[in-house]
């Protein structure tokens, strides 16, 4: 480990052990408070990983909208109302920490794209369902989904492992409204949302957490020069 790099680093891989163990068992176990455990504590170990290296408010953040997504992964299980509600306060408190580091000088190509993330997830979610009654509701979450990851890719973090982890999240969230329409008989959905989902946060986990590191090492330097 460099003097600049994460530590307690047991925690993220229990996180990725507990993520791939819980895709590999998830048709092969009920769904009994054990199991809704064993889904939340997947990123609950992300969060409480991105607590223990938090040296700052952006620390704090990161670490906050992660335990929103475990929330979320809990509380899902119940209500879809209350999970989503989560989910788009974790989305609300990360799109706020990507937006305050946010690159001020991007190609015209790369603002493209991180508008038309914000645009086009939120249009897409609204499409998909058949029941038309629930797609403004989707569509409202969706648009604090395209919020987050459009500011996540505008973000002065790292695109290889935030921007995509984002863009991963993004695509679990519409393959899940895409059950809910077009791909209600396939099996796509089912095989692809989890592993998404979790390698998209374990990616934002680790892209964020390491790049704040980083900055205050440098920024301690500055100071001790």
């Amino acid at each position: 480990m460099s003097p600049t790099g994460p530590k307690f680093n047991l925690l993220f891989a229990a996180a990725l052990v507990a993520g791939v163990s819980f895709w590999i068992g998830r048709g092969h176990v009920d769904p009994t408070p054990l199991w809704v455990a064993w889904k939340g504590g997947c990123v609950a170990f992300l969060a409480l990983w991105a607590a223990l290296n938090a040296r700052n408010r952006d620390g704090w953040q990161i670490a906050a909208a992660l335990a929103l997504g475990a929330l979320g992964d809990v509380v899902l299980e119940h209500s879809q109302a209350g999970g989503g509600g989560a989910f788009l306060a974790g989305h609300i408190v990360a799109a706020a920490l990507y937006w305050r580091h946010r690159r001020m000088k991007r190609s015209p190509s790369q603002t493209a794209l991180a508008i038309l993330l914000v645009v086009v997830i939120p249009l897409i979610a609204f499409l998909l369902p058949s029941d038309r009654t629930a797609a403004p509701l989707i569509a409202v979450y969706a648009l604090g989904l395209g919020v987050m990851t459009g500011s996540a890719w505008a973000s002065t973090f790292p695109r290889y492992r935030l921007g995509i982890g984002a863009v991963m999240f993004a695509a679990s969230d519409l393959l899940i409204f895409a059950k809910l329409g077009p791909l209600a008989a396939s099996s796509v959905p089912g095989a692809l949302i989890w592993p998404l989902y979790f390698l998209g946060q374990s990616l934002i986990a680790w892209g964020v957490v390491t790049t704040l590191l980083r900055w205050q090492a440098d920024e301690d330097l500055h100071h001790r020069l």
